[in-house]
């Protein structure tokens, strides 16, 4: 198959495209920086430089290749519009990459009760979070109105070795980061609340399945465990040498010193249920569990 993927300089869309391309599939990836065309073309894929607000180039690129992945931004409302224009029609295949920050709560550190979702329960979200969420709502009904094939990919926090350019994960490095400034593992708050988690290799297997074999519109979580915060910052603790030691990070203090970032996915109760993924594709996640994967810096 051809296939365009866009953020294929990022961690989960070099990741993707470089599974693709493995599988034998002709690639083509969205690079916003020359820097990225060397490493794009010797792991075989072929880059097109641009950006998501380019929406003529999105158009034409989607209407050359049979699968559309777009893994650049998860709240790009045009982007995915002009994706959905495109593709109209055609019965091509757009998939679009969420992130279960949607069923975030505001816990700040606290476990909260909190629910656990299954792909298609309703739940009240943060207003933040609403933009999000419309734009997967616009992608499946696209794949049932509009003549076209269409799945949402929602991964929650991504952990392990990126295959493409980019190999680090978002909230990993940057708990390192921190955590390497204060001699100790850190977490918001009390450090109850909890996410669930995938590793780059699960994830990437799932975006092989939902260009292979998903039905039109649904919707996928992507799980494969889930860990308190506070027992993220033990395993970054062991990863840096600091023997489990951890602290406690004021949200108001992180917030000011990283924006809203650590509030939301570090402070948030964010559990989720892969059941579309499981049930309806047949994924069996495999790899090693988060706490296990950040303690040996894999």
């Amino acid at each position: 198959m051809k296939v365009f993927v866009t953020g294929t300089s990022r961690y989960i869309g070099g990741s993707v495209a470089v599974n693709l391309r493995a599988q034998g599939h002709e690639v083509r990836g969205l690079v916003r920086r020359r820097e990225s065309v060397v490493s794009h073309r010797s792991a075989g894929i072929e880059p097109v430089l641009g950006a998501l607000d380019d929406t003529e180039l999105l158009g034409r690129l989607a209407n050359w290749v049979d699968v559309t992945i777009n893994a650049a931004s998860s709240d790009h409302f045009w982007a995915a519009h002009a994706l959905i224009e495109s593709l109209s029609g055609t019965g091509k295949m757009l998939i679009h990459t969420s992130g279960s920050s949607i069923v975030g709560d505001d816990a700040a550190g606290m476990y909260a009760e909190s629910t656990v979702y299954a792909d298609d329960m309703p739940f009240q979200m943060l207003l933040n979070r609403s933009p999000r969420n419309e734009i997967d709502r616009l992608v499946r009904a696209a794949g049932i109105f509009r003549g076209m094939r269409t799945a949402v990919i929602c991964p929650t926090m991504v952990y392990g070795q990126g295959l493409g350019e980019k190999a680090d994960s978002d909230e990993i490095p940057k708990l390192r980061k921190k955590s390497t400034e204060v001699g100790a593992g850190v977490y918001i708050g009390e450090g109850r609340s909890i996410w669930s988690n995938v590793h780059i290799a699960d994830l990437v297997d799932l975006y092989l399945l939902a260009v292979e074999r998903a039905p039109s519109a649904l919707f996928y979580f992507a799980e494969s465990g889930e860990l308190a915060m506070r027992d993220v910052a033990v395993a970054v603790s062991h990863s840096l040498g600091f023997g489990g030691k951890t602290q406690s990070w004021n949200v108001d203090d992180a917030v000011a010193e990283l924006g809203l970032w650590p509030r939301i996915a570090l402070g948030t109760n964010s559990r989720v249920r892969a059941t579309n993924a499981r049930g309806v594709l047949g994924w069996t996640p495999s790899r090693p569990d988060l706490a296990a994967t950040v303690s040996a810096n894999l």
